[in-house]
């Protein structure tokens, strides 16, 4: 590792952070003539790796030819106005390349039915397509790939190769690495550097990708501090000891460990990353392990559009719902386009609470109390909603409202939360 920087009471500056990222150009990019950055979107927003794109921008710009891909996976296109709050606005938006999922891709090899049936236990037996965005392969002398590690549900922790492989894959290993995450349990993986999504995405950028490109990663971990956003960690180097090292933080200061389960738990969604249920599910992916039996989980969604980032995901996540791990896996046997979209199967069952506890959804306007009911959670207008849990009286932890204790979450991206 060249960067290896951080520490549960560390505080990395913008100062400290731009001189290591000056170390790591010194190190890595002088002589680049094509340079290609890998950052997340802007569900990522409070990750550091906006500003860290945009340093690198503005560093090299002068040197060297540079594209930047926002690692989409299945997400929509990034907005004018959605590039400019994430990496600022000295970047011309001719710079951005966006990754398209399903057609602009190269397909390398695949992951056999065998290692699928092996990190399942047994459960699957289908092989995975690995492919990547073609633009990945198009002779850049350097890559930097730039993320945050933190608790992820899909794989356990997010970032590292699944920026690759997820963020500019194609469908089939978007598809059936969630599916495999699903089927081998989000309460599992969570949390774990190690886990069987986490190895099929590692084995499949060590064979097929890593020989043919020069690649770079550099990893923030982000933590509150005094209700602030601080920068714990910065890591950056090419192996997995980048990824552990980052993990080991990332677990020691995103896992909030309570001494009891809640029984009302409210969850904020930030109008700026959260629009969907498919990005704001992640008020119950990260809190589940925490939430008590008959429990009750309020999501604060002012801004809440859709369901689906995609428009066909939007489509099935309407029609099959939040109805029960039990309930999809029989719909994936006996539905060919469920089936075709794993990754849409995987997500309907890490939304739902298979019934132990009650989820609410409080959307503003944009979406109907028959909608949210449709999918299977409960319903209650934001505006009602907030008056009793108002998002800018709550702090993060445990509250008294009226004589109700109350545990609450400002966003749900930023941990995970067990007893």
């Amino acid at each position: 590792m060249l960067i290896n920087d951080g520490s549960a009471e560390r505080v990395i500056s913008r100062d400290e952070l731009h001189a290591h990222l000056d170390q790591f150009i010194k190190v890595h990019a002088e002589g680049v003539r094509r340079l290609l950055l890998l950052p997340p979107d802007h569900t990522r927003l409070n990750s550091r790796a906006g500003e860290i794109t945009a340093y690198l921008y503005q560093q090299l710009k002068d040197r060297c030819e540079i594209n930047i891909m926002p690692a989409l996976g299945t997400h929509v296109p990034m907005t004018p106005e959605q590039l400019h709050l994430m990496f600022g606005k000295d970047i011309p938006l001719d710079s951005y390349m966006p990754h398209d999922w399903r057609n602009a891709l190269e397909i390398l090899g695949e992951l056999s039915a065998q290692r699928i049936q092996e990190l399942s236990e047994g459960k699957l037996d289908f092989p995975m397509e690995v492919a990547v965005n073609k633009e990945v392969l198009n002779n850049y002398d350097l890559i930097i790939s730039i993320g945050q590690i933190v608790p992820h549900e899909v794989i356990g922790m997010a970032n590292y190769t699944k920026n690759v492989m997820i963020g500019v894959g194609g469908g089939d290993t978007i598809n059936k690495s969630h599916y495999l995450g699903a089927v081998y349990g989000m309460e599992r993986i969570m949390g774990e550097t190690d886990s069987p999504v986490r190895r099929a995405l590692n084995e499949s950028y060590d064979q097929f990708v890593r020989p043919r490109v020069n690649l770079q990663f550099i990893l923030t971990v982000i933590a509150k501090e005094d209700d602030e956003l601080v920068l714990r960690g910065l890591y950056s180097g090419e192996n997995d000891d980048v990824f552990e090292t980052a993990c080991e933080l990332s677990r020691e200061v995103n896992l909030d460990k309570l001494e009891k389960p809640i029984n009302k738990c409210v969850v904020y969604l930030d109008p700026e990353e959260f629009n969907s249920t498919w990005l704001g599910n992640k008020a119950v992916y990260r809190t589940r392990k925490a939430m008590a039996d008959n429990g009750e989980l309020i999501v604060l969604a002012p801004e809440l559009h859709t369901f689906g980032e995609d428009s066909e995901i939007d489509r099935l996540i309407r029609k099959y719902g939040y109805i029960g791990t039990d309930q999809t896996l029989k719909d994936v046997a006996e539905n060919a386009e469920l089936a075709n979209n794993l990754s849409a199967a995987a997500h309907l069952i890490h939304g739902t609470s298979d019934g132990r506890f009650k989820i609410t959804y409080c959307p503003g306007p944009d979406v109907s109390r028959e909608e949210i009911c449709s999918v299977g959670f409960d319903y209650q207008t934001y505006e009602e909603a907030s008056k009793k849990y108002d998002p800018n009286k709550l702090k993060d932890g445990w509250n008294d409202v009226d004589g109700e204790e109350v545990f609450f979450v400002s966003n749900p991206a930023l941990g995970l939360w067990t007893v």
